[in-house]
């Protein structure tokens, strides 16, 4: 059985007892940052044997992973934050395991877009969640198509790129157009602002942003 487990995008108190215990039980924990996950490991006092799995190694140790379940143990994978999977490693490894058989269970728990979305007052029944934008190729293109989107978007994106990036979706969606950045989720800095694609373009250029970002932008006015 691979179980999938979410882990806080913040406060530690967000992991669920669930997550606790398939953690504790577990034989092996896969994880994206060694480092990370040991503070999390620590704090609910779980001693499972940790090994590195992230984007640079997954492909060469997806085979070994897999023969290990087929020997009957029991593997956890986590990210630094949030449900693997999203935006993170985890889905080459899944799709695998569906491919020799092997119980695939994700746990529900913390993921960044969800809060981010549901706070922003923008429509949340039917949305487009894009993870991170291409920073080069098709990048123009893709804005292009998101901007004729009806339904409500959602995109993750770094501190460094945040300026650029809303100046760009003003320049392709319009600056009028209602949105939200949302930053440090579940964190002590948590901040939540709302207004226009041009406002909020203005006032994070006064304001360079940090932390981890979610920007949610009101979908097209369907003709």
């Amino acid at each position: 059985m691979l179980y999938i487990v979410p882990t806080p995008v913040g406060n530690l108190e967000d992991m669920t007892f669930r997550g606790i215990k398939t953690l504790k039980e577990a034989d092996l924990i896969l994880s994206e940052d060694t480092r990370t996950s040991s503070v999390l490991l620590r704090h609910f006092d779980i001693h499972t044997p940790l090994m590195s799995y992230h984007m640079h190694n997954e492909h060469e140790k997806v085979g070994s992973i897999i023969s290990q379940l087929k020997e009957g143990k029991t593997i956890a994978l986590v990210s630094d934050a949030g449900t693997p999977g999203i935006s993170d490693p985890g889905f080459l490894l899944s799709r695998e395991c569906r491919r020799e058989g092997i119980r695939v269970q994700c746990l529900p728990g913390a993921t960044a877009f969800v809060p981010a979305l549901v706070a922003s007052g923008l429509p949340c029944d039917r949305f487009v969640f894009e993870g991170f934008l291409s920073p080069k190729k098709g990048r123009a293109t893709r804005l292009q198509q998101l901007s004729e989107e009806t339904r409500t978007v959602v995109i993750y994106e770094s501190p460094k790129r945040l300026e650029r990036t809303l100046r760009q979706l003003a320049e392709y969606f319009g600056p009028e157009r209602e949105s939200s950045v949302v930053r440090e989720i579940s964190k002590i800095h948590e901040t939540c602002h709302n207004g226009t694609l041009g406002e909020l373009g203005a006032y994070f250029a006064e304001h360079p942003a940090k932390g981890e970002i979610v920007i949610v932008i009101e979908g097209a006015k369907g003709k």
